[in-house]
């Protein structure tokens, strides 16, 4: 008999947990819908702000993306699609933009980042009829972690940018951070997962006691946010393709790969369930989702990992969760009100936040190494991992023929090609390096 494409979600017989083909109930699936959207939001918001788009589009692209993956996943993979950092850099490189409002370039980003779709999405559809084994073997633990980390290691710029000038501006910055860092920590369980909301508000609020209050600094204009419609639409941007801009961002491609691949095996991990056999749709749909977002001016989007941690708290992987959340993101990308609040969030308090969200991506592949047991005593796995570390970091650009290979594809390239040219010295047991 065929597999039905979509599953029969019954109702779930246990309390304590729920299977992606299953439901908890109406009531209890339209609120962990909204929990999900809250989940995501900071991180949906802060990253197409610092790469300069319009955050309306974003999130509302984000829960279009989300249905467009559940639909080509046959509703299987509990996922939901967010506004991927893995470009910022590269984005911000190649437009010049400021940090300050709308990013006038953007439209030659969104070219690029259709490209890179495209590829991932190719990537899928390899993976579709081969399996993702080999996936695997191009990208071992070592490689993603080291890749992970270079990412958040080159995104320092941006988080600093608009932090280290001193003056009450960067006290709310850094006390954006602290609110972050101690939700994060000591916060009850659920407010741990919008703990980044948390800290854009509280920053925000004093920024407005020591700016509009005291008239430390400059004030945020309320005014735009009174004026601003409860609904309204987007502004939608159209894409501009050149090649330097599809060679610069298309690389990123493999690190999308590397994320999704990652968080399917954590879903595994977490339901029991094996979902490699459906690697290739994952990496399709989240592709197209990709592909669709930068066509209409939204930013690339990936897997979230923000999610992942409302799973394991909730122990509820029901996919018809995403779809309510999916359609409260919509409803919020189609508010022009809801746009004008997040714009109005000072630049020092988000660059406060995305310090935190940037070093937690770095160091969070620590984890990666050290669950698969990664083995720094040989120079086979040295060499890629630290190679990786210094050129994304460094933001190592590389021109060839005219075309710049930034820090992330450098890093990317780097740590995948010397891991395959020095894996074979690894198999030959050569002796660790001496402590």
């Amino acid at each position: 008999m065929t597999e039905r494409w979509l599953p029969v979600w019954r109702r779930s017989a246990q309390v304590d947990f729920v299977a992606p083909d299953e439901h908890p109930g109406l009531s209890q699936t339209i609120l962990l819908g909204g929990q999900h959207v809250l989940a995501m939001m900071g991180a949906t918001v802060l990253g197409p702000m610092l790469m300069g788009f319009d955050p309306n589009v974003s999130v509302l692209c984000s829960g279009v993306g989300t249905l467009l993956f559940f639909v080509l996943t046959g509703g299987r993979v509990p996922s939901y699609l967010g506004a991927s950092f893995s470009f910022i850099s590269l984005v911000i490189g190649l437009t010049h933009y400021s940090g300050h409002g709308i990013n006038r370039d953007l439209a030659e980003a969104c070219g690029g980042i259709i490209v890179a779709g495209a590829i991932y999405a190719f990537i899928g559809l390899v993976v579709q009829f081969t399996g993702s084994g080999w996936i695997e073997k191009l990208m071992p633990p070592s490689v993603t972690g080291a890749v992970g980390a270079a990412i958040g290691l080159n995104l320092a710029p941006a988080a600093t940018h608009d932090l280290g000038t001193g003056g009450p501006g960067t006290a709310c910055g850094l006390f954006g951070l602290l609110v972050l860092a101690v939700c994060s920590v000591y916060a009850p369980p659920l407010l741990r997962r919008i703990s980044v909301l948390i800290a854009l508000a509280l920053g925000t609020l004093l920024y407005a006691v020591l700016a509009n209050g005291l008239g430390l600094m400059p004030g945020i204009n309320l005014e735009t946010i009174r004026q601003a419609p409860l609904f309204g639409m987007p502004h939608f941007t159209a894409p501009h393709f050149t090649g330097h801009a599809a060679a610069l961002i298309a690389p990123v491609a493999l690190v999308l790969v590397a994320e999704n691949l990652g968080h399917l095996k954590a879903l595994g991990a977490m339901t029991g369930r094996s979902f490699d056999g459906l690697a290739g749709r994952a990496f399709i749909g989240d592709g197209l989702a990709t592909m669709l977002s930068a066509a209409v001016g939204g930013t690339a989007v990936t897997t979230y990992v923000e999610n992942i941690g409302v799973m394991a708290l909730s122990r509820v992987y029901s996919t018809l969760v995403f779809v309510v959340a999916a359609l409260f993101a919509i409803g919020l990308g189609f508010s022009p009100f809801f746009g004008a609040v997040v714009r109005a969030i000072p630049d020092p308090v988000l660059s406060g936040v995305a310090l935190g969200l940037f070093a937690m991506i770095a160091a969070t592949m620590v984890r990666v190494w050290m669950d698969h047991r990664v083995d720094f005593t040989k120079p086979a796995t040295l060499f890629p991992v630290g190679v990786a570390l210094i050129a994304g970091a460094g933001d190592l650009t590389i021109n060839i023929g005219g075309v710049a290979l930034g820090g992330i594809t450098t890093a990317t390239l780097s740590a995948i090609i010397l891991n395959q040219l020095l894996a074979r010295g690894a198999d030959l047991k050569e002796p660790p390096l001496a402590p």
